[in-house]
């Protein structure tokens, strides 16, 4: 009789590539030996990865997706990640929960997870919270930081008025249980006497699934100890905070991460997030001197060798989808499409395109081909993508096939080295950011990694 083969105690797909490495790097952190592909892998290459993993991943597109694309992108993927037989299968998606009942429907998720794991033995634990993020729950209600200030999720500004998927309910059970026909339930954190506790309560709970409460990490580590005591197969659907108890409650023996790559030189930042913090950012950008220009709607020669040109002089290049210009150092950013060229932060990270899908695709098209073009000319090998859902595009665009971490500078921040058949593009450095996360200096520190020159008395924000 031949053996079992290895398993993972955790496989895991993410509902876009900016969590998806976040989720690689909980793992990685805590001594886990994780695993990320881009799109899924053929069956003998995840078994190979899983023979030597205790995670691994799928990084995905659906929290861009409409609620009836939710099924062809996942079922396919929860079935391959089961023939693995993990222990405890994970829905990695954004720590601020980011659905609807018409765009990534976490509510739908969970139905797909519960269909997956056929013979599932208790309700899908529920965890959104990661402290060293700035998001916690609190008697089932979320809240999430932002420039120092921790906001009730449907007031924080950024998620309160997101494009896409704007929060109008805190509570989160109630804000899933609009997204199914399935009882979403919630136990507080004040009867979280033990792990064991914390079990019996999600087995005797009367829901499809339980919304958990965390603030600190010795929370997480409990809830950890108790999502592991809990019989297997397990769907489980949460933020990093997720990835970190699990991680946490059974540590490896991985080696620690690197702080740094050997790699220097001008960068290339691709934006197609709006945010506001994004948008300071590249305001510090500007003001230090680097090109900052809109992205092209359309292919356009004359850019692409002006960027080049650029960067082969050593000055670094933002490109940014909502017509960022900056015409001098300590100049405001503004976008070129605001009544009167002008337009505030908030308002413009606010304001929805006039057809989001098209324009998403049209973004990472223009953003690809750039990347595409500095690292086949070597003018870059360190590329910063910001906003989860151009982040994934573009590296499915670039023809990733797996990343890894070359490098977690600072806090949740993590330099990524791209995979892929195309020898270009293999040994990329790639940066995913999402659109709320890093100080206003991150890509002034950033650019200077690796060359020992960056000091900052900035505050350092949580990053995801």
């Amino acid at each position: 009789m031949q053996p079992a083969p290895a398993r993972p105690r955790v496989a895991f797909y993410g509902d876009d590539f900016t969590g998806s490495v976040d989720a690689l790097l909980q793992f990685s952190r805590r001594g886990w030996k994780a695993r990320l592909f881009v799109g899924v892998p053929s069956l003998s290459l995840l078994e190979e990865a899983a023979a030597g993993s205790d995670a691994v991943g799928i990084a995905g597109i659906a929290r861009s997706l409409r609620t009836e694309e939710l099924d062809d992108e996942l079922a396919p993927v929860f079935e391959t990640l089961t023939t693995l037989r993990p222990h405890v299968l994970q829905y990695k998606a954004c720590s601020t929960a980011d659905s609807s009942q018409t765009v990534g429907s976490l509510g739908r998720v969970i139905e797909l997870g519960l269909r997956a794991v056929q013979g599932a033995h208790a309700p899908v634990p529920v965890l959104f919270a990661q402290p060293d993020f700035g998001r916690y729950t609190v008697f089932g209600h979320h809240f999430a930081a932002e420039n120092g200030t921790v906001y009730r999720l449907d007031r924080q500004p950024t998620m309160s008025t997101h494009p896409s998927t704007p929060m109008d309910e805190s509570d989160l059970a109630l804000h899933l249980g609009r997204q199914t026909t399935l009882p979403v339930t919630s136990i507080p954190f004040t009867e979280y006497s033990s792990a064991a506790a914390i079990a019996d309560r999600i087995r005797e709970s009367n829901g499809a699934a339980v919304v958990l409460d965390a603030f600190s990490d010795d929370q997480l580590t409990m809830i950890g100890e108790a999502v592991l005591s809990l019989p297997e197969p397990l769907f489980a659907l949460g933020s990093g905070g997720l990835s970190h108890a699990i991680a946490a409650a059974a540590p490896g023996d991985g080696e620690p991460l690197p702080e740094s790559t050997d790699r220097s030189g001008p960068i290339l930042v691709l934006s197609g997030s709006r945010s506001a913090q994004t948008r300071r950012q590249i305001q510090a950008a500007a003001d230090a001197g680097w090109l900052v220009l809109p992205l092209p709607t359309r292919p356009d020669p004359a850019v692409v060798a002006e960027v080049m040109a650029s960067l082969e002089a050593g000055r670094s290049v933002v490109l940014a989808s909502d017509g960022l210009s900056v015409a001098a150092q300590g100049a405001t950013v503004r976008s070129a499409t605001a009544p009167g060229g002008a337009a505030t932060n908030e308002a413009a990270a606010a304001e929805p395109a006039p057809d989001d899908a098209v324009t998403l695709e049209g973004i990472a098209a223009r953003a690809a081909e750039l990347a595409s073009a500095s690292a086949r000319t070597g003018t870059s090998r360190r590329i910063v993508v910001c906003g989860g859902d151009t982040s994934s595009r573009v590296t499915r665009l670039l023809g990733v096939d797996s990343l890894s971490i070359a490098a977690n500078p600072w806090e949740n921040v993590v330099v990524l080295n791209a995979h892929s058949s195309d020898p270009d593009i293999d040994g990329l450095e790639l940066v995913l950011k999402g659109g709320q996360v890093g100080d206003v200096d991150f890509l002034l520190r950033l650019r200077a990694l690796g060359e020992g020159t960056w000091t900052s008395t900035t505050p350092r924000a949580p990053q995801e």
